[in-house]
């Protein structure tokens, strides 16, 4: 049940060994968690047979800590400590920040850093982040009835070094080993099956909740690369 099989050069994986890893897409809007299984990928739901699990948290007074879907009835009685579309704070400053129009967040500054002032303190972006990882990494494990060796997780193609690494910090704090962080447009180019037989050079787009992305990619004899520099759009909204 493996997303993805993963060796070290010249070891090929026995195949009696199970070992379950799991794709997350950690979205802007929506976020939900995969596996494969018997050779197709198939979308973890939780107790309530819902799929998608609203990047919302709530900081709520007493520590009373809330995560999608209930997060969400939060958003007008109290948004100042609901924190929706954190992705988009992922890796960034506080100058960088604070340019963001009609953010409705009381931000501190920490150093270059910036942090959410919420009734249960001041947290970062990765720190919020990580609740919504540890709340998709409960719902496989819950799901799948083991132990994961780590995550795929889909990144945004403009995400650079900094994002990338504070998606990766995220998980550490959420107790899941990052296997490799994948441009969204060429892990949606996977999900369609175009490495599988596709040629030539294909422009694949990422029409997200809040980024808007497009990789360039190169197939060849189901060998697939990138091949034009990340690019994208994104947008306080």
């Amino acid at each position: 049940m493996a997303l993805l099989q993963i060796s070290e050069p010249g070891q090929t994986s026995a195949p009696h060994q199970h070992k379950m890893s799991i794709g997350i897409d950690l979205g802007t809007t929506n976020s939900l968690v995969v596996s494969v299984q018997s050779g197709e990928s198939r979308v973890l739901i939780d107790e309530n047979n819902k799929a998608i699990l609203p990047s919302a948290v709530h900081c709520g007074k007493g520590n009373k800590l809330t995560v999608g879907y209930e997060a969400l009835l939060y958003a007008k009685t109290d948004p100042t400590n609901t924190i929706l579309s954190v992705k988009r704070f992922m890796g960034l400053n506080y100058a960088e920040v604070k340019s963001f129009k009609n953010c409705p967040y009381n931000l501190v500054k920490n150093g270059n850093n910036v942090q959410f002032h919420t009734a249960m303190g001041d947290l970062s972006a990765v720190e919020i982040s990580s609740i919504i990882l540890t709340s998709l990494k409960k719902r496989a494990k819950k799901s799948l009835g083991g132990n994961l060796i780590g995550a795929v997780i889909a990144v945004p193609a403009y995400f650079d070094d900094a994002q990338r690494q504070a998606t990766k910090d995220a998980a550490i704090l959420a107790g899941l080993n990052t296997l490799r962080l994948l441009n969204e447009p060429t892990a949606a180019a996977i999900a369609y099956g175009l490495e599988s037989g596709e040629e030539g050079i294909h422009a694949v787009y990422d029409l997200g909740g809040g980024t808007f992305d497009i990789s360039i990619l190169n197939f060849q004899k189901s060998v697939f690369k990138e091949v034009g520099g990340p690019s994208g759009l994104r947008k306080w909204r």
